[in-house]
């Protein structure tokens, strides 16, 4: 185990978290380890910003539940605290150790994940060194179990264990370590490289949803066009996505016109605010275009649906990874962009498509296309002029000062004859259409007004 001292690294509790802090904090108060664990270790380290703020902790989870009355237990295979600070979720988990494995047709898998332990043992069961830090809030020092210190200052990236074993137990870690290193820009070490060329086809044997997620993954911080560069050398993509494996092959290899395209996505100033649907597009429009030219060439007039050609062309991609349907559509849509905004924007039918819910991503995918085939940007430049008026034109006016604000009424005193004005005295309703009737008259009582009172509820708290 090697320890580095707060006065030997770069980590800050300015840069944490403050709802991770407290986290933090209220385990080590009660008497609990708590380390601050994982990727934001190693981004901190790095002089990044994470993105999550992962707790490791001895605290069981029903111990963990028992202490926030905003946390919430999920998961099978291993029972995870996930405490909620509104649209902010701090993931917590129990250390646990490296559980038994078995053998089978798909190779080894983990019978049983919820096997509690020591933060050595948990250290020891994450995917990759760098992923295997911790930061304990109590003395401020980084514990690294793994060797990942040595390892983030070479820039490289190195299985915890024996890849060959690590890569079958859970096939969506060659993902990760793709994404690690396009992320990071470091290096996948030997034994790691001579795993994933040997087990690559074992990603097919992972859950669906699992390698959707990790595929969309991909695009995020920037760097697409280095992580599906990854994945298709390491032959991952022709297990994932062949079609477009066989283009890059068949179109130049390192010279593919997909990777223009994947790096004018990534230079974009939104990128990390665009769509799925945007980003599938960006990856299958050099696809679309060869089925594009090829329909054109056999169709009388050259006249064709290019719709249709799109729905072809990502047809692979819907069924493979089972994508969402608002993400597949959004990515058809998006084809035939180029029509919509290749002319100048003027009033009547081309005017109204600035008001479509769906415009800002297709101005963001035109700007890709063009910026991937420094084309010219007039005409865009013109539609995002339009677009930015009518956002200007519609947006909310400030009201006047001293008219209907809400803040200079709530500080204006009231007139005391208000205050001693009497309060008006409720009407009750008359019997309803139907129900009982009430006798009236000399010889009718005083009414009488019976009112249900409702058994008390058993509802729980939502601790429980």
């Amino acid at each position: 185990m090697v320890t580095r001292e707060r006065n030997a690294h770069c980590i800050s509790r300015v840069n944490i978290d403050p709802d991770a802090l407290r986290v933090l904090y209220r385990l080590a108060n009660t008497g609990h380890t708590a380390y601050l664990v994982g990727g934001s270790v190693r981004d901190l380290l790095l002089g990044r910003q994470p993105k999550d703020f992962d707790i490791g902790t001895d605290a069981r989870p029903n111990d963990i539940r028992r202490l926030f009355r905003n946390c919430f237990l999920i998961g099978r295979r291993f029972r995870l605290a996930h405490i909620v600070f509104g649209r902010k979720v701090i993931e917590t988990s129990t250390f646990r150790r490296q559980p038994e494995t078995s053998e089978s047709d798909n190779g080894i898998y983990q019978t049983e994940d919820n096997t509690f332990g020591t933060p050595e043992e948990d250290a020891k069961r994450r995917d990759f060194t760098v992923n295997g830090l911790f930061y304990d809030i109590k003395t401020f020092a980084v514990i690294d179990f793994v060797g990942g210190l040595k390892d983030l200052e070479k820039k490289t990236l190195r299985c915890i264990g024996d890849p060959n074993i690590r890569f079958r137990e859970d096939p969506v870690r060659m993902m990760r370590a793709v994404k690690f290193a396009a992320r990071l820009g470091f290096t996948i070490d030997r034994a790691c490289r001579k795993a994933l060329l040997k087990h690559h086809s074992d990603i097919l044997n992972a859950s669906v949803p699992r390698v959707c997620e990790e595929v969309f993954r991909l695009f995020t911080y920037n760097s697409s066009s280095a992580a599906f560069k990854l994945l298709w050398e390491f032959k991952l993509l022709q297990d994932l996505l062949p079609d477009v494996s066989a283009y890059i092959d068949a179109s130049g290899k390192e010279k593919s016109p997909l990777w223009k395209y994947l790096a004018a996505l990534d230079a974009d100033p939104q990128n990390a605010d665009l769509s799925n649907g945007v980003r599938a597009a960006c990856l299958y429009y050099p696809l679309f275009l060869e089925h594009l030219r090829k329909e054109e060439s056999a169709a009388p007039h050259g006249r064709v649906n290019k719709q249709h050609i799109a729905r072809v062309v990502l047809h692979a991609l819907a069924t493979r990874l089972h994508i969402p349907k608002a993400t597949h559509f959004t990515a058809i849509a998006l084809m035939d962009v180029q029509r919509r905004l290749g002319e100048s924007p003027k009033k009547g039918r081309g005017h109204r498509f600035v008001y479509h819910p769906a415009f800002p991503e297709a101005l963001a995918f035109q700007r890709i296309l063009l910026t991937a085939e420094r084309g010219d940007m007039t005409l865009l430049n013109e539609w995002q002029e339009l677009y930015d008026q009518e956002v200007a034109r519609n947006a909310p006016r400030p009201q006047d000062e001293g008219q209907d604000h809400p803040e200079a009424e709530a500080d204006e005193p009231r007139d005391a004859e208000e205050d001693q004005q009497p309060r008006r005295r409720r009407r009750r309703r008359g019997p309803r259409p139907g129900g009982p009737r009430q006798e009236t008259g000399a010889g009718a009582g005083p009414a009488v007004t019976v009112t249900e009172v409702s058994p008390p509820s058993d509802r729980t708290d939502s601790d429980d």
